[in-house]
């Protein structure tokens, strides 16, 4: 494995470990060409993209005027620096059985960062109750022996660990098919307990068991001090709910208060996410950057006007570090608004068009 992306994954690490340190915008730069070199370098799928754009290193000034990779192009190309002997894991994009997902593939060192990454940022934004315990943490999710490449998965597995648990956290299941359900007797189970909860999972996730409740005519009052964090989209495995009426249903079926409800925006092409909580934007770690972009022209959009996102994540060090999402979004000072999933436009003279107002924030699995 290529020395100088252990290196560089080691420095990284060290920055990591202390999210309240600001990376300032000199810094971020020096980081972000170093990595771009590095990955120009030993990425042979990225290198290609850049030189067909006619960016290469000593030709980029900016970590904006870095070539950005559509997400869409983890499902076509390898966009990795690891030999094939060097993978040892792959997070797959959720979808139908139908359609190719992305794939990004890990080795045991981009795992680690993978995991201080998320962990550290994670228990920056997620505050936990001082009386909660390890039974405390609910995952309205499948193991990991049922969802082997679901990021999302590894995340609560990772999360799952750090706090503690145990493994009958997890309350979900998996057909044969990749479709998560829930087991809802467990999941009522863990949920009557008497400790402070942390309870994670996606949007449909959560559809399922209020619809469950809601059946059943029960409604949870849990702990004070109990949180949700909420992510992903539906994907068409539940009813489809604006994301104020979820979190009222939330509020109003396991007496979780608005301002403990937190939401989560991360992606499998990734390895950091971003955290938005009541009344706040989403933001991601000091060691990523986001900038919105206008459709028509690549030039960053104005405060307050929609345009595609771009992810700048460090900590990718072994695949790609700039990232093309599909997604709308709006900047703010302190972070981005998301807006919804961009819709299929023309390939020349596109324009942003309407997302539905019921599609919620993305969490690729």
């Amino acid at each position: 494995m290529n020395t100088g992306l252990l290196e560089f994954a080691g420095r990284l690490r060290g920055l990591i470990s202390n999210p309240r340190a600001a990376i300032g915008h000199q810094q971020f730069q020096d980081l972000a060409l170093a990595l771009f070199t590095l990955q120009f370098h030993h990425n042979p799928a990225y290198r290609g993209i850049c030189e067909q754009r006619c960016l290469v290193p000593g030709a980029v000034r900016r970590w904006t005027d870095v070539p950005f990779v559509p997400a869409a192009a983890f499902k076509e190309l390898r966009l990795t620096s690891l030999a094939p002997g060097e993978r040892t894991a792959v997070f797959h994009s959720s979808g139908t059985t139908a359609q190719t997902p992305s794939r990004h593939l890990h080795c045991p060192a981009s795992l680690a960062l993978y995991e201080s990454s998320l962990w550290t940022w994670f228990a920056h934004n997620v505050p936990i109750s001082a009386s909660a315990g390890p039974q405390s943490l609910v995952l309205l999710a499948p193991p990991p022996s049922q969802a082997p490449h679901s990021s999302l998965v590894h995340m609560f597995e990772t999360l799952r660990r750090n706090l503690a648990a145990p493994p009958s956290a997890f309350v979900g299941l998996a057909d044969s098919l990749g479709a998560w359900t829930l087991d809802f007797s467990a999941a009522l189970s863990a949920l009557q307990a008497s400790s402070p909860f942390l309870v994670l999972g996606t949007a449909f996730s959560f559809v399922h068991l209020l619809d469950f409740l809601a059946a059943k005519k029960l409604r949870l009052k849990l702990p004070a001090g109990s949180r949700v964090m909420e992510t992903g989209g539906y994907k068409n495995r539940s009813r489809s709910l604006p994301k104020a009426e979820l979190h009222a249903l939330i509020t109003e079926s396991l007496g979780i208060p608005p301002e403990n409800i937190i939401r989560e925006y991360g992606m499998c092409e990734a390895s950091s996410q971003a955290y938005a909580s009541f009344g706040t934007p989403f933001r991601f770690p000091p060691w990523a950057r986001v900038r919105v972009i206008s459709p028509e022209t690549g030039a960053g959009a104005n405060e307050g006007q929609p345009g595609l996102l771009q992810l700048f994540d460090l900590a990718n060090v072994f695949s790609v570090a700039a990232i093309q999402t599909e997604d709308l979004a709006v900047r703010r000072a302190n972070g981005f608004e998301w807006i919804g999933r961009a819709q299929a436009a023309p390939p020349r003279g596109c324009s942003l068009m309407s997302p539905s107002s019921h599609t919620p924030a993305p969490r690729p699995q």
